[in-house]
């Protein structure tokens, strides 16, 4: 552990106040910063919890926020041993907030995201336009605020707020890679996390990536290696994961048939090995058809069960059809085990992939599969939901779109459900309710 001193050396020689984060002025993030590399436990947490909901509220990133990420970065390699574990999850947040929902099972896509990020240069020359141009003075003095905004050095917009914490994250990955040789596992863990989520930099961390696992005893740090090299390799390394779906772990071989069915789903144009295919399927059927074991890893926020339906859903496209009814049941068990939110989320991209548009049909007519996911979707979906427009609608929209009944009570009928609302294991979360 280095004091203090070492680990925030320069803190001062930033201009905090200048800079801002979510409830105003920055001036209070080296205090923060200190508190979390002094010896008073307490402190510390509550440090933590200011620094967060300051640089990263509800996943939002001010100018602040890359300037934090050097300090947390010598905090997670050398600061007091209760502080390392909770930099780690802070600098991983800054980088990539929840993308790992939002972008599973394929990784992250950095060029559509930098793509759509508009340029502080971009954003002052639209600036300059719009006050030449403009001649109501409220609005000009609006105009010229967020100008003034924008040349202080503050993001424009959340995107760019993230991205430049994201880059500032990327620019650190040498210093943090080291970390995956940590005696601790809960550091390892977290640092093979936040490394899957830089496709731009695989070439540098896939070798230690791959060197951990060949030594790792823990099953919670090799799974959560092998689904960070799924996510940031190509389908080349598939021959160095496959012995990982023979694991004694269960949780060891659902993460290597999370990595190879990401592999899969990249390949265009050629046809995948047959073999494989149907070994990471009945793998990933056999992990979706039990509860998940505990502890598991952080993907998907820790749902994976969900993380298991969208990656099958995704082998559906080059899966034989004598494979897609296997499939369909196989994420038709993974409903059963997600909570209700977590089913809406992912129902209407689900009904898309496993369903064919093709108008009104008899249930009892359709393929094994369908039904399998059709009927389990109308038992764990409360029969009031497809009526709340919040919640509800985007379901309903695709249920409609595929020319199946879209309400609760006509779908739990179509598939031959009893017109009582079965009971939930998260009932008392409805639609409206916090």
């Amino acid at each position: 552990m280095s004091a203090p001193d070492d680990l925030l050396d320069g803190l001062d020689d930033i201009d905090w106040p200048a800079l801002g984060h979510a409830y105003g002025s920055a001036g209070d993030v080296p205090d923060d910063l200190r508190a979390v590399c002094g010896p008073d436990g307490t402190a510390r947490g509550k440090a933590f919890e200011r620094l967060s909901g300051a640089i990263f509220h509800q996943g939002t990133r001010y100018s602040a926020s890359p300037y934090a990420v050097p300090f947390l970065v010598r905090i997670a390699a050398a600061g007091p041993p209760s502080a390392r574990v909770g930099a780690l999850w802070l600098l991983t947040r800054l980088a990539v907030d929840w993308h790992d929902t939002y972008d599973l099972p394929l990784g992250i896509d950095t060029a559509a995201w930098r793509a759509a990020v508009v340029t502080p240069e971009e954003n002052l020359r639209w600036y300059d336009e719009q006050i030449a141009a403009e001649t109501d003075e409220k609005r000009l003095h609006a105009l010229r605020r967020g100008r003034d905004h924008v040349a202080a050095g503050h993001p424009a917009d959340a995107r760019e707020g993230a991205l430049r914490s994201y880059d500032a994250v990327r620019a650190e990955l040498p210093r943090l890679r080291v970390l995956l040789d940590d005696p601790d596992a809960a550091i390892r863990t977290r640092i093979a996390y936040l490394l899957g989520w830089f496709p731009e930099a695989a070439a540098e961390s896939l070798p230690p990536l791959l060197e951990r696992l060949e030594d790792e005893q823990d099953p919670v740090v090799a799974a959560t290696a092998l689904v960070a090299v799924g996510l940031l390799a190509d389908s080349g390394l598939a021959d160095r994961l496959r012995p990982y779906l023979d694991a004694g772990h269960p949780l060891t071989r659902w993460a290597a048939a999370t990595a190879l069915a990401r592999l899969a789903a990249l390949r265009t144009g050629e046809a995948p090995d047959a073999r494989v295919t149907a070994r990471v399927v009945a793998e990933l059927a056999a992990f979706a058809s039990r509860p998940a074991p505990e502890p598991g890893t952080d993907h998907s926020d820790g749902d994976l069960h969900g993380y298991t339906a969208r990656t099958l859903l995704a082998l559906l496209a080059p899966a034989r059809d004598e494979d897609e009814d296997g499939i369909l049941t196989a994420v038709a068990h993974c409903l059963r085990f997600m909570s209700i939110r977590a089913v809406n989320d992912l129902a209407p991209q689900a009904l898309r992939a496993a369903v064919a548009p093709a108008g009104p049909a008899v249930f009892s007519e359709l393929p094994p599969g369908q039904r399998d996911f059709l009927r389990t979707l109308a038992d764990r979906l409360p029969a009031d939901w497809y009526d709340n427009w919040l919640s509800g609608s985007a379901v309903r929209k695709a249920l409609s779109s595929l020319g199946l009944p879209d309400t609760g009570p006509a779908l739990r009928a179509y598939t031959g459900l009893p017109p009582e609302e079965p009971e939930h294991p998260d009932a008392d979360f409805r639609p409206g309710r916090p």
